[in-house]
């Protein structure tokens, strides 16, 4: 009887959309089953609809988070290529889908343990899930029946036989219009075996514009996933993630974004960093998992990373990690000791940075705690950061005496948060934080204001509302304390807010009628003495293979100055002196159109064209470096292009995606950006003849930028 009223179900949500002639048109799909062996045959048509989703990641996370978008991209585009099964999915492999909250993840768990999924539209049913959300799920998930056992034996002959390689080669033409003798061109070949991500290997080479053969960057990196009792292995470049991120957490994630109930880290444990930017770690970990039983596991966890701190002086780094679970308790303890080959130490002539960390020995510790219990979740941190040894001599000569004080000094670091789920459909946030002065880890992420740790405390409160059924508001205020000077702050103490509401209005999914989406963002933020308002207006629109993005973004910054500045507004004016007290105000806005076009689906007669493309025009007017305006761009695979748009001018770029055969694709863009030759000159007086000038190539009456991409991607 059960099964016949969840068919009943499923049948009544979809049947108005069989009598349009088929499946609503934003989420159509193959069939679930087929997913994971048609993949590649279909690569094209997944990858148009992928770049739209990671379109709208970014574009929630732009400007609010340091993430790091093309690690975030490689994990999107490996999810893809090795989807996960519902019905064996475990919390783990969930939070990698960074759109996802936790109360989402949670609720789909519990939907399948009470009742194995059939169909993968059975998601429309679970009530945390818009239609929309559902929509972007699509590309990372499939339904399968699920194994009477699970064998995690594997064998060498299916491994190699199964595994999927992929070969890239990229090369960039950047800022042609250089001035000659300059080398515009970069170079990056990438390899990457995966085998349903439980043995990844990847290595990358990479050259620099202008770089020469010692300008070579290059790394490799090794993943193994439930081997027996050994849970995860990492080798090469990994990252390291545990408890709220006060000890060890994921290069440049601070939390902030329009993912509102999201704060906090997700992603716990080991895994590959597939950059070679020398951000991450170099070395090896490994986890161990101990299942006492369904509802209790162990891991424990052990790493070991040696890198470049600078040209003279190795990092190297030894930690440990013990995390127990049981039923909805989590329980973390996290250890590391940093070793430096000689002694370190900030700019001596920097205010901000009086308390950075100073010596050559460093130790780590921190204790994190999360419960769930269904309408809400909480998580804590509590570490501590210690200076075992004395500043030690250097060539510059014995360390001063506030530089030997600050290196007996220890600090706290705390954090503290929760999320309430009332009613469904709402979900209400609260974070507390607070980093002492003396608490600085070069290695921790944690949620703050700034990426470095350290001097900071804040309150958080989020709230994200979407009991309608296509209407979802959001919105955070954040309020923070500094005590001593920060980075960009000349005055101490400070203290400032950030705050945000957005709105979001999607239509209906059905067969006749094309979706489209409208989004208002505000936004204001004080920080120091520069304050910033700022509104974006988003429409997207999709009519057939045809997608359109119309997007205005503006801002409005007060900039107060200490003492008395010398304005000289033209040749003939004289100097005036304006009071502090006085702000200075600069206005910012930009407005740009995208289009997509997908050939393949068009109609019948460009079915055999595998053809995508995409288009973008834009115009901006941001003189001041203050109201620079971030905006995500659509670049070629595995590339990301997040320019800051600034000055007088214009912009635009056109992209290819051509599927040659199943096997072989290739990307192309090109990209020029025109800038007003008065603001460019009254910007750089010097220009064309300065060398250092951005652009710098005398035979141009238009100060402009060109840039060209090209990928060759092959797979087997």
């Amino acid at each position: 009887m059960k099964h016949l009223l969840k068919i009943g179900i499923i049948v009544f949500l979809l049947l108005p959309s069989f009598q349009g002639g088929g499946l609503p048109a934003a989420i159509r799909i193959e069939n679930a089953e087929d997913r994971p062996s048609s993949l590649d045959s279909r690569l094209l048509t997944l990858n148009y609809n992928l770049d739209e989703i990671i379109l709208d990641i970014y574009n929630a996370a732009i400007e609010l988070s340091e993430t790091d978008y093309e690690q975030l991209q490689t994990d999107l585009y490996a999810l893809h290529d090795a989807p996960i099964n519902l019905n064996t999915a475990t919390d783990e492999e969930l939070t990698q889908l960074y759109f996802l909250s936790p109360r989402q993840i949670d609720d789909i768990l519990a939907y399948v343990g009470r009742h194995p999924m059939e169909s993968i539209y059975e998601l429309l049913l679970i009530p945390s899930l818009a239609d929309y959300e559902v929509r972007d799920l699509l590309p990372f998930v499939y339904v399968a029946p699920t194994p009477l056992t699970f064998n995690n034996n594997m064998y060498a002959r299916e491994v190699f036989h199964d595994a999927k390689h992929e070969l890239i080669t990229r090369i960039d033409a950047r800022n042609l219009e250089q001035f000659e003798g300059t080398d515009p061109v970069y170079i990056q070949t990438r390899y990457k075996f995966d085998y349903q991500r439980r043995v990844m290997f990847g290595a990358q080479l990479r050259r620099p514009a202008g770089g020469m053969a010692e300008d070579l960057q290059y790394g490799a990196w090794l993943q193994l996933k439930d081997i027996g009792c050994l849970h995860t292995l990492v080798a090469g470049n990994f990252q390291a993630s545990f408890g709220q991120g006060l000890v060890l957490a994921p290069v440049f994630r601070t939390g902030k974004s329009s993912y509102v109930s999201n704060i906090g880290q997700q992603q716990q444990g080991l895994r590959y960093y597939s950059s070679v930017d020398g951000q991450g770690l170099h070395g090896a970990g490994a986890t161990f998992r101990k299942i006492f039983n369904p509802h209790t596991r162990l891991d424990i966890s052990a790493l070991y990373s040696m890198r470049r701190a600078n040209d003279s002086v190795w990092h190297h780094l030894v930690g440990t990690n013990l995390t127990l679970r049981h039923k909805r308790l989590q329980v973390e303890l996290t250890a590391i000791e940093n070793i430096w080959s000689d002694s370190i130490r900030p700019y001596r002539n920097m205010a901000y940075n009086q308390h950075y960390f100073r010596g050559t020995n460093q130790a780590v510790l921190g204790a994190s705690v999360r419960y769930n219990h269904g309408w809400f979740d909480a998580f804590a941190e509590l570490a501590t950061a210690q200076n075992f040894k004395r500043f030690k001599e250097t060539l510059n000569g014995e360390a001063s005496q506030r530089e030997a004080l600050n290196s007996q000094k220890w600090g706290f670091g705390a954090i503290a948060g929760s999320r309430f789920y009332p009613a469904s459909g709402i979900s209400l946030v609260a974070l507390y934080r607070y980093y002492s002065p003396y608490f600085d880890n070069a290695l921790g992420y944690a949620f703050s204001e700034t990426s470095r740790i350290g001097d900071e405390n804040g309150f958080y409160l989020g709230f994200d509302l979407s009991r309608w059924r296509n209407w979802r508001i959001n919105g955070y205020a954040d309020l923070f304390y500094f005590s001593g000077r920060k980075y960009g702050i000349s005055y101490a103490p400070s203290w400032g807010y950030d705050a945000l509401l957005e709105t979001q209005y999607h239509s209906p999914l059905t067969a006749n009628r094309s979706p489209f989406t409208v989004i208002l963002r505000l936004r204001a933020k004080e920080k120091g003495r520069l304050a910033t308002y700022s509104i974006r207006a988003q429409f997207n629109y999709e009519y057939g293979q045809w997608s359109f993005r119309t997007t205005a973004e503006a801002n409005l910054t007060s900039q107060r100055t200490s003492g008395s500045i010398n304005l000289q507004s033209s040749i003939n004016s004289a100097p005036s002196a304006l009071n502090a007290a006085e702000p200075q105000y600069a206005y910012g806005y930009t407005v740009f159109q995208d289009i997509s076009l997908d050939l393949s689906r068009l109609s019948p007669l460009t079915s055999r064209l595998p053809l995508g493309f995409y288009f973008r025009a834009q115009a901006f007017d941001a003189r001041d470096w203050a109201n620079r305006i971030y905006c995500y761009e659509h670049d070629v695979l595995y590339a990301f292009s997040v320019p800051a748009v600034y000055g007088l001018g214009g912009r635009a770029y056109l992209g290819l995606r051509w599927q040659i055969i199943p096997q072989l694709a290739l990307y192309f863009r090109v990209s020029e950006t025109l800038y007003a030759r008065d603001w460019y000159i009254s910007k750089h007086p010097e220009w064309p003849s300065n060398l250092k000038s951005p652009i710098s190539n005398p035979k141009l009456s238009v100060p402009s930028r060109t840039d060209l991409h090209l990928l060759l991607r092959a797979t087997l």
